[in-house]
């Protein structure tokens, strides 16, 4: 990984060198806007109207959208998107999980997941799980694009992407400083500095971040990261970021037996005390963009980054003849499998992540049959590496044992891709791009479980080593039309894709297993509009037609008989999406905001053909239900009010609909809390903030949960997780 890393940042470096020995302009003159921007990717754009050019659905929220809502966590903002089903885990919103547009929201698998335009998940081809959560604190922009607008990107283009912005350099000397704290030992503090010198800019932020009892989560984090922009010339800019994370917590897999909720009085209890989840991530990138001439720009770019995940976990059992207990018992032993009875042994999930990638960019303006053109195209390889062990402890705090798994997975990718759109008038385009992606996996067992002369799990070395291949020719192309400056329509589809996970298509005794890549075929269809400076709306119907869904049943899905994912055949999701925002103040002409904010999706995702399951030996067909975790209603509206005087504060209102838990669509709680229909549940926050005259500082208080609503967020992975009780935070925010 050492010598890929090396490489990667020696490419771009040689060839930012070459562009600048090879024009010989005058040096750039740098902006006067307090924020230079970073050659960087982006999947819309942050200046204005760039959201007009896009056939289909996205969203873009700035810097002082994500303030109103003084979060604590990522999950509050991203409510406020359309289409999002966030899926609260264990109250810190350290592991993000969103589904789009009925998705499964686990582990944010079907969502191409970004921060300044580099790939962050674990793996973005092989394992796509979002362990590591970029924090809300240190954003100051996220984007994100439903539409077929995503084969630009890939791998996964199924759900969406969610591409997150941090600072840039600032074009003078800045200082920013953002503090929160709250109850049971919670706060995060987070500066920067940030200055141009010549012709390089650069900014440097630290975030620390902790809580003794946030909910039953205990967490300590720091992420220390830098920008530096350097301008070569009139033409060739570099930029380069580096990032160090570092995140210890008490995350489990283990929630409440149902019992135990209705009996009330433990939601927060750490049933594994000794339950422990350190995090630490390495990450480098540089972009170089180079304007080879007018209308013609390359922008390359080089990431590599290393993620480690080892996970202490207790073991237990559901049966009171277990062997090797603690005594410690969780639940009811009256009802059969209520109760959880805590073993005295761990197993150790050890993980560490290798990912590096180059991908060269073009842009280019053309007229081709005598319209203005806009082409993009480029190439991407990657490298990606999961070395995982899995080790016994021999006692229930143990981080150490004996290694009981031991693999290493490895995948090469190599995608292309070009889109161009046609700007037919001004006012009509249409687009049209291809994307290719060819995904070489390989998977070495080196120890392993395995039936040895009519005995079951024997632990021993071994050397398997097999391997596969996934191809993809993945189309997308839409249109947009704006019969005025107010009114815009955008119309889309795509071919959705996303690889099979590397564990999941190969078994432990190495044999392919054939699985699919997951395959949709993705239609929008919607208009935005914009009334002046006080209105603007968006309306969109969609339709995502899976010819195969890749369905989860991983412990971190739920599901305890069977490992992995499962080719779970055709799917159907339908639905429509509106959102708008109304300026009352605006429209009065009063210098005071008043603002009116709403979102609402109405949607039905369903397994559309026969699909068996066994249940007590008789074969159900679950044609016609409901995927796991999909609310077919899902609502966000808030209510602000910004004076003149400095005062101002929003009131914002959540309804997430009743969903199920699993494939049957168990409507009854099973005793160990891990299936049965959860209610559907309206979420109200409250913030308020006072901009103290002459200086450049906020003051901000929020009540999270402000009618101190009791629900169950999840059953996942094995139990139930509670809502966090109401919350009061008090925050200062100040630039210097």
């Amino acid at each position: 990984m050492k010598h890929i890393f090396i490489l990667l940042m020696g490419l771009a470096t040689t060839f930012s060198a070459f562009a600048q020995n090879n024009n010989s302009e005058k040096p750039l003159k740098l902006s006067d806007s307090l924020r230079i921007a970073m050659p960087q990717v982006v999947i819309i754009g942050k200046r204005d109207g760039m959201i007009n050019k896009v056939p289909g659905s996205g969203t873009v929220l700035n810097q002082q959208e994500i303030k109103l809502f003084s979060p604590i966590t990522l999950n509050e903002v991203m409510r406020k998107v359309s289409g999002l089903n966030i899926v609260d885990e264990e109250g810190a919103g350290l592991r993000v999980n969103i589904g789009i547009r009925g998705l499964d929201p686990d582990r944010s698998r079907s969502v191409l997941m970004l921060e300044d335009g580099v790939p962050i998940a674990l793996g973005p081809y092989g394992e796509p799980e979002m362990y590591f959560t970029p924090s809300i604190d240190k954003m100051v922009g996220i984007e994100v694009l439903k539409g077929s607008g995503q084969i630009l990107h890939g791998p996964q283009t199924i759900g969406g992407i969610v591409n997150f912005f941090t600072a840039d350099p600032p074009s003078r000397q800045t200082s920013h400083l953002k503090v929160m704290g709250a109850g049971n030992g919670f706060f995060s503090g987070f500066g920067t500095y940030g200055n141009t010198i010549g012709k390089t800019g650069f900014i440097v932020s630290f975030l620390h971040k902790r809580a003794d009892a946030l909910g039953p989560t205990r967490f300590n984090l720091n992420d220390l990261s830098a920008k530096v922009k350097i301008s070569l010339n009139s033409r060739s800019t570099l930029g380069i970021k580096l990032g160090y994370y570092d995140e210890e917590s008490n995350a489990t897999y283990l929630g409440l037996t149902q019992t135990m909720f209705d009996t009330g009085g433990q939601d927060f209890v750490r049933m594994s005390a000794s339950d422990n989840l350190p995090i630490k991530r390495y990450s480098a990138s540089a972009t170089h963009q180079f304007e080879i001439r007018e209308g013609i720009t390359l922008k390359t770019t080089a990431f590599a980054y290393t993620t480690s995940r080892n996970w202490q976990r207790q073991d237990f059992s559901f049966s009171s003849s277990a062997p090797n207990q603690t005594g410690v018992i969780w639940g009811s032993q009256n009802v059969s499998n209520g109760a959880v009875y805590m073993l005295n042994s761990t197993g150790n999930r050890n993980r560490q992540f290798e990912v590096a990638g180059l991908e060269p960019r073009l842009s280019i303006k053309h007229r081709l049959f005598n319209f203005e053109n806009e082409l993009e195209t480029g190439v991407r390889i990657l490298y990606e590496r999961a070395n995982e062990q899995f080790i016994i402890g021999n006692n229930a705090s143990s981080a150490t044992g004996t290694i009981r798994d031991k693999e290493i997975r490895t995948g090469t990718a190599f995608s292309t891709y070009l889109q161009n759109r046609f700007n037919i008038t001004p006012r009509f385009s249409v687009s049209g791009g291809i994307r290719m992606e060819n995904f070489d996996y390989e998977r070495q067992i080196l120890r392993g479980r395995y039936r040895i002369n009519n005995v079951n799990n024997v632990i021993r070395d071994t050397s398997i080593i097999a391997n596969d291949n996934t191809f993809a020719i993945i189309p997308g192309g839409g249109i947009t039309y704006a019969p005025s400056d107010k009114v815009n329509f955008f119309a889309g589809v795509h071919k959705g894709f996303a690889p099979p996970r590397i564990k999941d298509a190969i078994t432990s005794n190495g044999v392919p297993y054939n699985l699919d890549a997951e395959l949709s075929t993705n239609y929008e269809l919607g208009t935005r509009m914009q009334l002046g400076d006080f209105a603007n709306a968006e309306v969109t119907g969609f339709i995502l037609d899976f010819q195969n869904q890749i369905i989860p049943v991983s412990n971190s899905s739920g599901n305890l008989n069977a490992t992995g994912v499962i080719n779970g055949g055709q799917t159907l999701h339908t639905g429509i999406e509106a959102a708008f925002r109304v300026d009352l103040g605006a429209i009065s002409g009063s210098r005071n905001s008043i603002t009116i904010e709403s979102n609402i999706t109405l949607q039905n995702s369903k397994y559309n053909n026969d699909r068996f399951i066994a249940v007590k030996g008789q074969a159900v067909n679950i044609k016609n239900n409901q995927l796991p975790y999909s609310a077919k209603v899902m609502l966000w509206n808030a209510l602000g009010i910004n004076l003149q005087n400095g005062f101002g504060f929003r009131v914002s209102g959540n309804y997430i609909g009743a969903q199920f838990t699993d494939e049957l669509n168990t409507q009854a709680a099973s005793a160990n809390g891990r299936t049965g229909k959860m209610d559907s549940r309206f979420v109200v926050d409250g913030n308020a903030f006072y901009k103290i005259s002459k200086t450049n500082a906020v003051l901000n208080v929020a009540v999270k949960n402000l009618t101190d609503q009791r629900y169950i967020t999840t059953r996942r992975p094995e139990g139930i997780r509670v809502s966090l009780p109401r919350m009061l935070t008090a925050g200062l925010e100040i630039n210097f």
